[in-house]
C-alpha cells in the first residue's frame, strides 16, 4: 500500500493542502490570541476538544478500514478494553503531544506567526537526534550539514526578533522562544516514539491513534482543571469561543490526521517544499494582518531554513556499490 502509484496531480493536491493547513493554522491561531477583540478563550480547552475530534475521526477511518460494524467492535474490544498495557504505552506520546500543543498556544501568543513557522523547523534536528538515539538510524553528511544550516538560520531570526505593529497585547519573545523549544523537543520525541510503537507490531494506524487519543483526552482534561479549573467552572468550558477559535480547532484536528496521508503518498522533498511554502505564506499573511516588519536578519534566516529543509529531504546517496566499482577498476588495470 505504501508503494501504491498515484498521479502527479494528487501529489500536488496533497502538497497544497498540507501547506495551506500549516500556514493557516499558525496565522489564525495568532489572530485569536492577539488581534481578536472578543474575550480570550482557554487554550487548554481547545487542545482537549481537538483530541476528542481526532478520536471520532479515527473511529470513522477505522470503521471504513474494518468494513463492518462487527469487525469494528471486535477490534475496539481487543485493542482498547482488553489491552490496558497498550493504552499505557500510548499514554506516553499522549502526554508529550498535549504539552506540545499547549506550548504552541503560548508561543503564538508571544511570537509572530512567521517567526514561529521558521523557529518551529527546529523540530527537524530534534527528530533527527531522537531517530539516531531511539531507532539507531544514521544521517548523511549532507543531512548533518543541513541541520547546522537550519540552526544557524533560526539563530539569525531570533537574534533580533521582528516586530508586528498591529499587535496591541503584551508579548514576551523570550517565553515564546522557550515554548517553541519545548514544543520541538516534544514533537521530535513523540513522533519517533510513536513510529517505534507502530513498527513494533502489525496493529492498524487508526487503532493506535484511538489508543493515543483516548489517553490524550484524559490527559488534556486533567490539564484543563489543573491549570484553569476555577475559571472554567465559573465561565464555562467554551467561554470565549468564536467561529475563528472553532476554525483553529478544526485545523488542528484535521491537520494531524491529514499529515499521515501526505507522508504515505509523497516524499521528503515534497514535504520540504511544503514547509518552505508555509513559511512564505505565513510571512505574507503576517505582513498584511499583523504589520510584520521584515528585517535582513529574518529574511536571511528564513532563506537558510528553507534551503536546509530542502537539503535534509534529499535522498541519501547509495555508496554500497562504490567499493565494488573500485575493485572492478583495479581488476581491469591488472588485466591490462
Amino acid at each position: 500500500m505504501a508503494n501504491e502509484p498515484v498521479s502527479v496531480m494528487f501529489k500536488v493536491y496533497c502538497l497544497s493542502v498540507m501547506t495551506m493547513v500549516a500556514a493557516t493554522y499558525t496565522v489564525v491561531l495568532r489572530y485569536t490570541r492577539t488581534i481578536s477583540s472578543t474575550a480570550m478563550y482557554f487554550s487548554t480547552t481547545a487542545v482537549c476538544v481537538t483530541e476528542v475530534i481526532k478520536l471520532f475521526l479515527s473511529l470513522g477511518m477505522l470503521t471504513k478500514e474494518a468494513g463492518s460494524f462487527g469487525r469494528l467492535k471486535a477490534s475496539i474490544v481487543e485493542h482498547v478494553f482488553q489491552s490496558p498495557k497498550e493504552l499505557l504505552k500510548l499514554s506516553v506520546p499522549s502526554v508529550v503531544y498535549a504539552i506540545q500543543n499547549n506550548m504552541a498556544f503560548i508561543a503564538l501568543s508571544n511570537l509572530d506567526a512567521a517567526v514561529y513557522q521558521v523557529t518551529y523547523q527546529l523540530k527537524i534536528p530534534c527528530t533527527a537526534l531522537c531517530m539516531v538515539l531511539m531507532l539507531n538510524r544514521s544521517l548523511s553528511r549532507l543531512q548533518w550539514l543541513s541541520v547546522c544550516m537550519l540552526c544557524g538560520g533560526v539563530a539569525l531570526v531570533q537574534w533580533k526578533p521582528v516586530e508586528a505593529t498591529k499587535v496591541q497585547v503584551e508579548q514576551n519573545p523570550f517565553w515564546g522562544f522557550m515554548a517553541i523549544a519545548v514544543a520541538v523537543f516534544c514533537s521530535g520525541f513523540a513522533g519517533v516514539y510513536f513510529e517505534k510503537v507502530l513498527k513494533s507490531s502489525d496493529t492498524s494506524l487508526w487503532v493506535r491513534n484511538i489508543q493515543m487519543y483516548l489517553s490524550g483526552i484524559v490527559v488534556t482534561l486533567a490539564g484543563v482543571y489543573m491549570t484553569e479549573g476555577t475559571q472554567v467552572i465559573q465561565k464555562g468550558f467554551f467561554y470565549g469561543y468564536t467561529h475563528w477559535v472553532c476554525f483553529v480547532v478544526f485545523l488542528a484536528s484535521v491537520g494531524g490526521l491529514y499529515t499521515s496521508v501526505v507522508v504515505k503518498y509523497t516524499d521528503n522533498i515534497m514535504k520540504g517544499f511544503s514547509a518552505a511554502a508555509a513559511i512564505v505564506l505565513s510571512t505574507v499573511a503576517s505582513v498584511a494582518l499583523f504589520g510584520l516588519q521584515i528585517t535582513v536578519n529574518f529574511a536571511s534566516g528564513a532563506m537558510l531554513v528553507c534551503i536546509s529543509i530542502y537539503l535534509y529531504g534529499l535522498p541519501k546517496q547509495d555508496t554500497t556499490k562504490l567499493p565494488r566499482a573500485d575493485k572492478d577498476a583495479k581488476q581491469k588495470l591488472i588485466t591490462v
